[in-house]
């Protein structure tokens, strides 16, 4: 009997990295993984996988900055399965690694739209299919550029520190109230397209991979994970009390 049977799950960033990484694995586990991404092709192929070893899924071709979108995305889950059990943010953009007075004004706003609010919006649509399920998930996918301040990555790493908030404030306002639990998640360097454009002079073959992930993001999403509010950081395999 696989763990996840029966639940549904949303994954944005879904056709590449570590959100197609997840995507897969979730489904193994018996999820019924709703892929969204902004790549039809990629999604396709995610499709095809996750059928061909008998898992379920559906594809939703989006931007996650369509945010009247993701408000029509609930309402669709809504009238299909009537809850949500595991939400997983992970749509980001990395953005200019530069001075922030380099900066344009539509790179800043671009990256706030995807790498924040999408998923303040996610929060906003999703939050009552969440406390529809008996055990609802919602994992978010940071860095440690959001407290490890650097030289010219101001942009990305802003926008993570108010991811970091943003889930943190959800915990804190669904501890009480719901069996809904809210993690974030540090995958540190991996083998993945962001990395590649941060780090062009690093060899991939050095770090690990959104596969080698991917399970310990499973846990987080399970009925019996029972901690909220706290940091998973994959580089140390461990959780975080952010205080």
């Amino acid at each position: 009997m696989t763990t996840l049977e029966g639940r549904v799950a949303l994954v944005t960033g879904a056709s590449r990295g570590i959100g197609r990484a997840l995507a897969v694995a979730l489904a193994r586990e018996g999820a019924h993984v709703v892929a969204l991404a902004r790549g039809q092709g990629a999604l396709e192929f995610l499709y095809d996988e996750i059928v061909g070893f008998g898992g379920e899924a559906t594809i939703v071709p989006l931007d996650v900055a369509e945010f009247d979108n993701l408000d029509r995305l609930g309402a669709c889950i809504h009238e299909r399965w009537k809850k949500l059990d595991i939400l997983v943010g992970n749509a980001g953009l990395l953005g200019p690694v530069t001075p922030l007075p380099h900066a344009d004004s539509p790179q800043w706003s671009r990256l706030l739209d995807v790498n924040v609010t999408a998923n303040w919006r996610l929060i906003r649509a999703m939050d009552v299919l969440l406390r529809a399920s008996d055990a609802g998930r919602a994992v978010f996918v940071t860095s440690g550029a959001a407290h490890r301040i650097k030289p010219y990555w101001g942009p990305y790493a802003v926008t993570k520190a108010a991811l970091n908030a943003l889930a943190r404030t959800y915990a804190a306002e669904t501890q009480n109230t719901s069996q809904v639990k809210v993690m974030l998640a540090n995958p540190g360097p991996l083998r993945t397209q962001m990395r590649a454009a941060a780090m062009p002079g690093e060899d991939p073959e050095t770090l690990r991979t959104p596969e080698e992930l991917a399970p310990r993001l499973v846990a987080l999403c399970r009925p019996d994970w029972t901690e909220t509010g706290k940091l998973y950081d994959f580089p140390t395999d461990s959780i975080i009390d952010f205080a």
